[in-house]
């Protein structure tokens, strides 16, 4: 799967047309022209569209030079490339901007431009030319009145779903946020919903972008659709998790066999050092699949993708985050990613058995822990001290940061923190923290870490219970 998605970066003469193969809907007829603005119209102010400065007159000609530019090469090849000269893409792409006015896209609507840019998409065998429409329709959906009107075309919503397995980076991107507008609005979103659950290409496609692309703009923008997708609709994520290939997904070859761990896993990997936010995305997307039975069976199965999702997690914990050079304001700026990185974790080492023994979890990562910890801590007597209102993300933060703490101390080993003191992770700050964290909710794992810390290091141990006496 070498770089399918994104072979056709480089020339763009070796682009395939899109939509590609027998998969493309035949278009019955030409689309039809934009209707002739009103009778006895004068430039100038009649001219304009609402309360822009833009030319009716001209949003009408460019649409129709497009419909005939399309049109002619269809005629003359309908299987050869197309070049989009490049006035015509000039003007397109003043189009594409304009879109994202609220009366333009309303505009554009009501003369049914969804229809002329359907057709040309349709018909359109240069992959600039359909990145530019999809573009276009992606602006005017992002307007719930004109996204209502887009989104009932069913043509197309069946053209956009048959674009995803394009396979030039552009229109995949288009396409992908062009859903994601979609499903992000409540009025159509179950809608898409709907189409979605019945074309299960969607998924093959998505999660093949996601282990082969190194697009880092699509990556990041399909992990939101799919991170959306599985947020609105937890019946979707189950039967994506549990998909076996058959039917329609057989023409698909292997890529619809791929497990969908293991993809979010390969998008994490390639967006780790370039795209923060990407990240973040798929570590939420992961931490979704941990809040049902069928995602928590297939990272705890002995083959399963969970110990590739812990290591990976834990390194990204441990290598990119919270350092002990840092300054506890880091926190501030790390906290949603930690929220999703934990969350994953903590789920992960709840199942680990059959793949990782508990009494193995890395010292780095405890370490992070506490470190966390320590640095909320000292955090929250400053944000006291200055009346800072509480904030509920980093409460979050240390709220699973503790959760995690407890499920790693009632039972940890011996020679784990002894391993703990001996590499500096505990220290009489950490280990106060640690245990002011534990004991107001979590006493039986206290007295466990109290316990072991009292063969370990018994002058720690009687600091801590002079502290917190039991």
């Amino acid at each position: 799967m070498d770089g399918s998605v994104d072979g056709a970066e480089e020339v763009d003469t070796d682009r395939s047309s899109s939509p590609t193969g027998a998969e493309t809907p035949e278009m019955d007829r030409n689309p039809s022209p934009p209707p002739d603005p009103a009778d006895g119209e004068e430039e100038g102010d009649l001219d304009a569209i609402g309360d822009t400065v833009y030319s009716k007159h001209w949003l009408f000609s460019t649409l129709t030079r497009l419909i005939h530019m399309v049109t002619e090469h269809s005629e003359v090849d309908s299987e050869g490339q197309m070049q989009l000269p490049d006035d015509d893409e000039e003007d397109l792409c003043r189009v594409w901007d304009m879109a994202m006015d609220k009366d333009v896209a309303g505009f554009l609507q009501e003369f049914k431009a969804t229809d002329i840019l359907l057709g040309v998409i349709a018909k359109s065998r240069c992959p600039r030319l359909t990145e530019i429409c999809v573009g276009i329709l992606g602006n005017i959906a992002c307007f719930p009145d004109t996204c209502l009107t887009l989104s009932e075309n069913e043509d197309l919503g069946a053209v956009l779903l048959l674009l995803l397995g394009d396979t030039d980076p552009p229109t995949l991107l288009e396409t992908s946020r062009l859903l994601l507008t979609c499903v992000s609005q409540k009025d159509v979103c179950s809608l898409w919903l709907q189409r979605i659950r019945e074309k299960t290409s969607v998924r093959a496609n998505l999660l093949f972008i996601m282990c082969s692309s190194t697009n880092t703009d699509l990556l990041e923008k399909v992990g939101e659709l799919v991170d959306k997708l599985f947020d609105l609709d937890e019946e979707l994520m189950k039967s994506w998790i549990t998909a076996q290939p058959s039917g329609e997904d057989e023409e698909d070859g292997a890529e619809s066999r791929l497990d969908v761990p293991s993809c979010f896993l390969e998008a994490a990997k390639q967006l780790r050092s370039e795209s923060p936010n990407g990240l973040e995305v798929y570590l939420h997307a992961l931490q979704l699949l941990t809040t049902i039975d069928e995602g928590i069976q297939t990272f705890a199965a002995p083959d399963g993708p969970g110990k590739a999702v812990w290591d990976f997690v834990c390194d990204v914990v441990c290598e990119d985050l919270c350092q002990p050079t840092d300054l506890p304001v880091v926190l501030q700026e790390q906290k949603s990613i930690l929220v999703q990185a934990f969350a994953v974790l903590q789920a992960l080492y709840r199942c680990q058995d059959q793949w990782h023994s508990r009494s193995d979890t890395s010292l780095p990562l405890i370490g992070t822990i506490l470190r966390v910890l320590q640095y909320h801590s000292e955090g929250k007597h400053v944000s006291t001290s200055e009346g800072d209102t509480k904030d509920e993300q980093l409460q979050t933060l240390a709220d699973i940061t503790v959760e995690f703490l407890a499920d790693i101390c009632i039972q940890i080993p011996k020679d784990t923190m002894a391993d703990l003191l001996k590499g500096g992770y505990l220290t009489e700050k950490t280990a106060l923290t640690a245990a002011g964290s534990l004991m107001p909710n979590f006493k039986t794992s206290f007295q466990h870490l109290q316990s072991v810390l009292s063969e370990a290091d018994p002058q720690m141990a009687d600091m801590v219970r002079k502290q917190f006496p039991v």
